[in-house]
């Protein structure tokens, strides 16, 4: 069976500098609902954008149901379901004008889901958008996306800026009248526990390529923290040397590497490597495997 959405060795860059995308190759299944993960710049919208056709890909290669989504913008686009942070409404239209609208677009436009939306954010059909509330706007933006029931939903950073009680709800809703049904969820956040809660699969990405990639129930199995002291390693390459070691940075006087592996074995191999005992190896919450990931300083890196 073909990859709803697959990215081969994607390259891009803005002007003449370091790429934002480098090489990055990932591919989702249908019915997956996969988090996009990396800090401010690490190329997620840009990513995003180019599943969307709205951006060329300096190299590489992107198919969205097998189907390149510049040549065949209108096919792919009728399968696809988009709402983003940045997301721009006509204000002076109403919300029934706007259903009006993209129930035009849309043939298999679903009434049933437009009213479960407008009841469980208690949108009002004659309000204007110039008078919506960001978050009521992105709710509107939900609608108009997920109403034609697509095969694949993209969310890039919808929630972001609303309270936490908003951004929850909004991002269920996502999932609950969608993805049940089948249909493949992308989602960017900044929020690894927005992840945690809807998501199956994370994909992290840093300096341009694919950090990690892996199914969220797999994540405190297969991957712990090494404490080593500062007295026990010179540098980070002492550590970036062992097998599995995806980044050590140090904090304080201690270094703190992310490891593939299970605490124990990291912990003897470590041990073995460095000949010396002032390791301890822990598992840790997945919002501090993200911070110890993507946090620090790079120049504290070899």
């Amino acid at each position: 069976m073909s990859a709803v959405l697959e990215f081969q060795d994607i390259v891009r860059a803005y002007g003449l500098g370091v790429p934002v995308l480098n090489g990055v190759s990932f591919s989702i299944n249908a019915g997956e609902v996969v988090g996009l993960l990396g800090r401010n710049g690490a190329g997620k919208t840009t990513l995003i954008r180019i599943a969307m056709g709205m951006l060329h890909p300096d190299a590489g290669r992107v198919r969205v149901f097998d189907l390149s989504p510049m040549s065949n913008a209108v096919e792919v686009k009728r399968r696809i379901g988009f709402v983003a942070e940045d997301q721009m409404l006509p204000v002076m239209s109403s919300i029934d004008e706007l259903i009006a609208f993209h129930r035009h677009l849309f043939p298999r436009w679903d009434d049933q889901m437009e009213g479960q939306i407008l009841d469980r954010f208690s949108l009002a059909r004659k309000k204007k958008i110039r008078g919506l509330s960001k978050g009521q706007a992105r709710q509107v933006g939900l609608m108009c996306a997920a109403c034609h029931r697509p095969e694949l939903l993209i969310l890039d950073e919808p929630a972001a800026g609303l309270d936490p009680a908003a951004r929850r709800e909004f991002l269920e809703v996502s999932i609950q009248l969608l993805n049940l049904e089948g249909t493949t969820i992308l989602f960017s956040s900044h929020y690894m526990n927005d992840v945690e809660r809807i998501g199956g699969r994370v994909v992290l990405l840093d300096e341009g390529k694919v950090r990690m990639d892996s199914e969220l129930d797999r994540l405190r199995e297969d991957y712990c923290l090494a404490l080593v002291a500062r007295t026990s390693a010179a540098d980070a390459r002492d550590l970036q040397q062992v097998p599995g070691c995806l980044r050590a940075r140090l904090v304080l006087d201690d270094w703190h590497a992310i490891f593939r592996g299970a605490p124990e074995a990291v912990e003897e191999q470590l041990k073995k490597s460095l000949g010396s005992n002032g390791v301890r190896c822990v598992r840790v919450p997945l919002e501090e495997l993200f911070v110890e990931l993507l946090g620090g300083k790079r120049e504290k890196e070899a």
